[in-house]
């Protein structure tokens, strides 16, 4: 593990003694680490960003989707790589799903990690804080409503000596908008409105990012035709955040992921190892003389 800014990360994409490189964070400099490592000769794993999707068909249990909603879009503050950041509900249900989520999210507890009642806590930075609900003000001037704005949630033990920004819910937003192309690392949850599963799969598919998506729906049918259809990496089917257990791959799809390989299981093994053919053979009287023709086991 080492600390460093560019100049390090360079040096060791440069260096002939690194012969493999891990990283995760956004996809511009993961594709830059995935280039610049491959140009020299190195394997390179390079996951991306993400922008994760959650379909909520008109069959589901809403209840078990708001829960699972609030979760996963604002566990680590939204910050981490498999959050929540779009739910996509589907016919009419968007409304009952908001109101069951605003519910939610008024009784969440934010405050300082030291305090054993706190829920979430602050952000990294003063400098993230303020671009992450920059948001909020750039998603209603585009035509979003702000149906939770987390500037004014109450902090436990008050908003001094932290980063401090609450759940904060959009609804109404669509694909155009900024605060669903980018990836905001933030407690922001995007509600998007979609009139069929067909406008829904749509959507996710055409993302830019494939990491990971979900889909809450009781129709064994409609799961399973979402999990062959979809465009991500990763898939759950009533859970929140779909990452597998380590010894399947993790990783994403499409500007989430480049290069072939994932990072946990199988290909994790692989990546870090190397396979070497060895074909030996101990010599007795028969060894059979010289022979010209294609070489084979006897």
């Amino acid at each position: 593990m080492v600390q460093g800014d560019k100049e390090a990360v360079d040096a060791l994409l440069g260096h002939p003694d690194v012969r493999a490189v891990s990283f995760v964070g956004s996809t511009p400099i993961a594709r830059y680490v995935y280039e610049t490592g491959t140009g020299a000769g190195k394997r390179v794993q390079a996951l991306g960003g993400a922008k994760n999707h959650m379909v909520v068909l008109p069959d589901a249990d809403l209840d078990l989707a708001a829960d699972a909603a609030v979760s996963a879009g604002f566990g680590s503050a939204g910050e981490r790589c498999m959050a929540v950041s779009v739910l996509v509900a589907v016919g009419p249900v968007g409304d009952e799903l908001v109101a069951k989520i605003t519910e939610r999210v008024a009784r969440l507890r934010v405050g300082p990690g030291t305090d054993e009642r706190s829920e979430m806590g602050p952000l990294v930075t003063g400098a993230h804080r303020d671009k992450v609900a920059s948001y909020l003000d750039s998603g209603v001037r585009e035509g979003a409503t702000l149906a939770v704005d987390g500037r004014v949630h109450p902090v436990i033990g008050g908003s001094e000596g932290g980063f401090w920004l609450g759940p904060s819910v959009l609804d109404h937003v669509t694909p155009s908008m900024g605060c669903y192309t980018d990836e905001i690392f933030g407690p922001v949850l995007s509600v998007v409105r979609a009139s069929t599963y067909a406008e829904a799969i749509r959507m996710v598919s055409e993302n830019p990012y494939g990491n990971g998506t979900a889909i809450f729906t009781n129709d064994g049918g409609a799961a399973r035709r979402f999990v062959f259809d979809v465009e991500a990496g990763m898939v759950g089917v009533n859970v929140p955040i779909p990452v597998p257990m380590a010894y399947y791959s993790f990783g994403g799809w499409k500007a989430s992921l480049f290069g072939d390989t994932h990072v946990h299981g199988t290909e994790g093994v692989h990546f870090y190892t190397r396979g070497k053919a060895v074909t030996s053979r101990w010599l007795d009287p028969s060894h059979g003389g010289v022979s010209l023709g294609f070489p084979v086991n006897r």
